[in-house]
């Protein structure tokens, strides 16, 4: 498992745009991804990020080498915003039982 964040500032009128573009990009997620956030942080409000986690980190190379730019990078991209790329292995994994 491996988990990738997009993080840019944003300017606060363009708040709305981007959280607009997210939910229409995620309606159809690229192969290999198992969960996506748009975050927004509680501390500075114009600090967001795309948290992506992604199967295995072949999914993740697989949608790199395509080509395309990432659907995360256009999203920021849309509202004037060039983010920066964290990308981290899992090491351990803990879930709530239900």
């Amino acid at each position: 498992m491996v988990i990738t964040v997009l993080e840019a500032q944003v300017a606060s009128e363009k708040a709305t745009i981007l959280e607009a573009s997210y939910k229409q990009a995620i309606e159809h997620l690229d192969p290999g991804i198992t969960q996506t956030f748009l975050l927004r942080s509680s501390k500075e409000s114009s600090l967001w990020q795309i948290v992506t986690v992604w199967e295995s980190r072949e999914a993740l190379d697989v949608m790199r080498q395509s080509g395309e730019t990432p659907r995360g990078v256009l999203i920021f991209r849309a509202v004037e915003a060039e983010p920066t790329l964290s990308v981290f292995g899992v090491v351990a994994l803990a879930q709530a039982s239900t």
